[in-house]
């Protein structure tokens, strides 16, 4: 029996033996040829060629300090030159694999950014009639009794009576039976200022009495928008008794941030669609953007004109409208996962071929869909890490890695499968 225990225990110590040995052969539990090298300069002196900025290596000065962003700068030695870029990490393509590391470039090209707010429906302003009394006098009788009632064309709203119009239509028999052809006409022309019209005018001739109460007719198809009297009163030509509006087409005002509506300009694309009306899409053209801001809200109006020959959109809705904005000139983009935001500065991890990567800061501009416009910090065609950067990023960490030349070694991670340079 015990020389049965002996034999187990020689067989694992054997086993225990060669499984090192696999994983030195595999380069699991060394480091790069380029860390072996550095490693032999532990310990002796090296004199820097220059200081780097930690978050923008082009950043460069001949004597230790602080970079433009306030951070330490760091030194590169000769034998950093030599090997490359002064920090990052070696991944190895079995643990890329295992990670699910996928690469993607940075492309140009013109960015779309689709808006999204509310819009809400209203009259189309300039198809809005406003009805006033050109005389003082008294509503007699009220044809529409309410507001959104329909109207047509020609059809009276309400009978006024005026003692001055009475006095301009006597005034007009009048010139009419012996005064000259100047007086006539200007009389006439009294009247059709006074507001009517030339059938009215007509009758009153025919007839030869002036009419008491006069018929105001509505000049146009539409409903009723605001109605602000009521049979009987007093009225004045600076009060709106009415107001018209016509419903085959509306507008639609949306409210943007200030920030979104410096994308937005006429002529772009909008989509517009209602809770109540699933399925059903309206597509129209930013027409204007107001040149003012709200203060109160910070907001910018911006107004679309709709179609509305089959009536559904009525003043008061409101639904989901998408503005399809476009930058006016290609920019550099990339997928908006492989973007780390963070402080001091946004980042990406950038792919330096042969199994190398290393963090670099950018400036990120607008989001459109899952692309993310990039201002400076990455020229086209670079290729950087769109997924699995994560695990990357955090090893090649500025402060990890300085920390690690100021120390003259070479580390690794606790698997050995990801390799600082």
């Amino acid at each position: 029996m015990d020389g049965i225990r002996r034999a187990l225990f020689g067989l694992l110590i054997l086993a225990s033996l060669l499984m090192g040995w696999w994983f030195g052969q595999r380069g699991f539990l060394a480091p790069d040829a380029d860390g072996m090298a550095d490693a032999h300069l532990v310990g002796a002196k090296r004199e820097p060629l220059y200081w780097v900025a930690p978050m923008d290596p082009n950043y460069r000065s001949d004597r230790p300090g602080k970079s433009p962003m306030g951070m330490d700068l760091v030194p590169v030695y000769a034998a950093d030159e030599t090997a490359g870029p002064a920090v990052g990490v070696r991944v190895s393509p079995d643990v890329q694999h295992n990670l699910g590391v996928r690469l993607a470039p940075v492309v140009r090209g013109v960015l779309e950014t689709p808006l999204r707010s509310v819009g809400f429906v209203e009259f189309d302003e300039a198809r809005v009639a406003h009805i006033h009394t050109r005389v003082d006098g008294w509503i007699q009788s009220l044809s529409v009794s309410d507001a959104g009632a329909p109207v047509t064309k020609g059809q009276e709203l309400f009978t006024l009576y005026s003692p001055a119009l009475i006095k301009a239509q006597e005034d007009y028999l009048l010139a009419r039976t012996g005064a000259g052809a100047s007086l006539r006409n200007a009389s006439r022309e009294r009247l059709r200022a006074l507001g009517m019209s030339s059938g009215q005018i007509s009758r009153i001739e025919k007839q030869g009495v002036a009419d008491e109460n006069v018929a105001i007719l509505a000049d146009r198809d539409g409903v009723v928008g605001r109605l602000n009297v009521r049979e009987g009163m007093y009225v004045k030509p600076d009060l709106e008794v009415m107001s018209i509006g016509a419903l085959d087409r509306v507008w639609v005002t949306v409210e943007l941030f200030e920030r979104e509506s410096v994308f937005v300009e006429p002529g772009q694309d909008v989509a517009m669609q209602l809770d109540y009306l699933p399925g059903r899409r309206w597509s129209a053209k930013v027409g204007y953007v107001y040149p003012v801001l709200d203060v109160a809200t910070r907001t910018v109006r911006v107004r679309m004109v709709l179609d509305n020959s089959d009536g559904l959109l009525k003043p008061g809705m409101f639904g989901e409208v998408t503005i399809f904005t476009r930058s006016a000139q290609d920019v550099l983009s990339i997928p908006r996962e492989a973007l780390i935001r963070g402080t001091p500065a946004d980042r990406v991890v950038m792919a330096l071929g042969d199994g190398r990567f290393r963090s670099q800061a950018v400036s990120a501009g607008r989001e459109a869909g899952d692309r993310v416009e990039i201002l400076s910090g990455l020229s086209e065609g670079t290729k950087i890490v769109a997924s699995g950067q994560f695990l990357i990023d955090s090893e090649s960490s500025r402060d990890a890695d300085f920390a690690r030349m100021r120390a003259e070694t070479v580390e690794q991670t606790g698997t050995g499968v990801i390799q600082h340079d």
